[in-house]
């Protein structure tokens, strides 16, 4: 057990769009530390998502905020144990969590496309999270149905 919360470490924006937000999704996407690899990824999925999209009037990273915030969840339920038996328990989510649960579902979603390269396949995840539709935003909605269905349970709340 922690004595206290670990401190947030800042983050770098990144060097194209110099977001921290795009620094923070890229960290989670690497795999064996090969950061450059994983912007290299990011940055080509960018670039079909510019060369794809239909409305001209955003960029590709508004269109990716967009696809992030239509996969991010606003309730999710929790296991307690009360008296021998273990409700799911619907609870917000905080702002952070609900980020960071948001680019998990979106990368793990993107992988398991069957398209050729990984950027094509984080493009077509993104481009479909954005139109509200795709498995990252079914995740969510399923999720909510979750907490939907178990309602009655929200008094054993902690």
């Amino acid at each position: 057990m922690r004595k206290r919360q670990a401190k947030k470490r800042p983050l770098l924006p990144d060097p194209r769009f110099n977001d921290q937000l795009v620094t923070r999704f890229v960290n989670m996407m690497m795999w064996d530390g090969k950061k450059s690899v994983a912007f290299k990824v990011f940055y080509d999925a960018m670039d079909i998502v510019e060369a794809k999209k239909t409305s001209e009037e955003k960029t590709a990273l508004e269109t990716w905020k967009d696809a992030l915030s239509n996969v991010m969840p606003h309730v999710e339920v929790r296991s307690r144990r009360v008296g021998g038996a273990t409700f799911q328990i619907p609870m917000q989510i905080r702002p952070d969590r609900k980020v960071s649960t948001a680019m998990k579902w979106l990368i793990s979603y993107s992988r398991k496309r069957n398209e050729k390269s990984m950027s094509q396949r984080l493009a077509s995840e993104i481009l479909a999270a954005a139109k509200e539709e795709g498995a990252a935003v079914k995740k969510r909605v399923d999720t909510h149905k979750m907490a939907e269905a178990n309602k009655a349970f929200s008094h054993f709340r902690f």
